[in-house]
């Protein structure tokens, strides 16, 4: 089932939580709501439920604006960060509540619930825990079986928010990865929230960059990594360094770097800022053709396979080159020392008018 959202507005008194959203999730496609605290991410993602109405705009499943539809016939199933288990019930009950509260009509006969409880289990890899209760699982048993529960009622769209939040990283490595598995398996329309930049662009189809109730950015993981619409999207999926300055008559003139920007061949000047990534970085102690600058190594982090280096500009403002082991086998560079920073990739972003 294919999901679009046409400007989508959600006021809270005075704040706007989602500032006319438009976004079209295609059948099959697992898509991340990405953004800080305060982007608009959950409230988007409950109103695709049906868990809160918008102040303008449409939802609609398949075509269909889902408006008037009560939550309970939108076919939505939703996980929360905290479970929202039944503490009373074991997990095989847990699982199979929904089946159990439809309408007598609609209600399968317990012989079928308990075959399709014990597929979901199963699917989870939770069947051997059917008799526990949530109170003797782990996190990350208890996120499975709230998934479980939630596509026990069959339903056309899943959505989850911050499902891994509340879990240590090792756990919530091992569930992202069980997640993307699982989607591939069964391939539901799914969406899920998430403030974890790494956790997104490991596991969604696509990635949407909201920031102060808007989207930034949508796309795959690789493009809005590599090319970012916007600064907010480059500064906020990794670390950056930053050099601010201008741009003239087709060169970019960023704090100490000199480089060709065509893209702006005007002779006024426009404010302008460059930004480039740890690992996008060459380090040595010679210039090797200039576009980059002469910086200080203050500090050093040589634990695991990249070794993080903190250097600053001659003006005093720090940023961090990554170089893998064997370039800092070569270079062995020592804290106090200059060393020669070139940019292999640059963004460049003008300050609009």
């Amino acid at each position: 089932m294919n999901i679009e959202v046409r400007g989508v507005t959600k006021k809270f008194g005075r704040f706007t939580a989602v500032d006319d959203v438009s976004l079209t999730v295609p059948a099959g496609e697992l898509v991340a709501l990405l953004g800080p605290s305060g982007s608009g991410k959950t409230s988007l993602l409950r109103i695709i439920a049906g868990l809160e109405a918008p102040d303008a705009g449409a939802v609609l499943f398949e075509g269909e604006d889902q408006a008037r539809r009560d939550v309970r016939h939108r076919r939505v199933g939703f996980v929360f960060q905290h479970y929202a288990l039944f503490r009373h019930m074991t997990v095989f009950e847990n699982v199979a509540f929904g089946l159990r509260v439809r309408p007598r009509g609609s209600r399968p006969p317990g012989v079928e619930i308990r075959a399709k409880v014990m597929d979901l289990l199963k699917l989870v890899q939770l069947d051997w825990l059917a008799d526990r209760r949530p109170s003797e699982l782990s996190g990350g048993q208890r996120q499975r079986v709230a998934l479980a529960r939630a596509l026990a009622v069959e339903p056309k769209v899943l959505l989850l928010d911050e499902p891994f939040g509340s879990l240590d990283a090792r756990i919530r490595q091992e569930l992202r990865r069980w997640l993307r598995r699982l989607h591939d398996d069964i391939r539901l329309t799914s969406v899920f929230v998430t403030h974890d930049q790494e956790e997104a662009l490991d596991v969604a189809d696509r990635v949407v960059v909201m920031n102060h109730g808007r989207i930034e950015q949508v796309g795959a993981p690789d493009e809005v990594f590599e090319h970012p619409a916007t600064p907010f999207v480059m500064t906020f999926l990794g670390q950056s360094a930053t050099f601010a300055g201008r741009v003239q008559g087709g060169k970019a003139f960023l704090g100490p770097l000199a480089v060709d920007f065509p893209g702006h061949p005007h002779e006024e000047a426009r404010p302008a800022a460059g930004y480039t990534r740890p690992h996008e970085m060459e380090v040595g102690r010679a210039e090797n053709g200039g576009g980059g600058l002469w910086a200080t190594l203050r500090h050093l982090s040589p634990a695991g396979a990249v070794v993080k280096l903190e250097l600053a500009d001659a003006e005093g403002r720090s940023f961090q080159a990554e170089v893998n082991r064997e370039q800092h086998e070569t270079l062995r560079a020592r804290v106090g020392e200059r060393l020669y920073v070139r940019p292999r990739k640059l963004r460049i972003f003008v300050e609009p008018r």
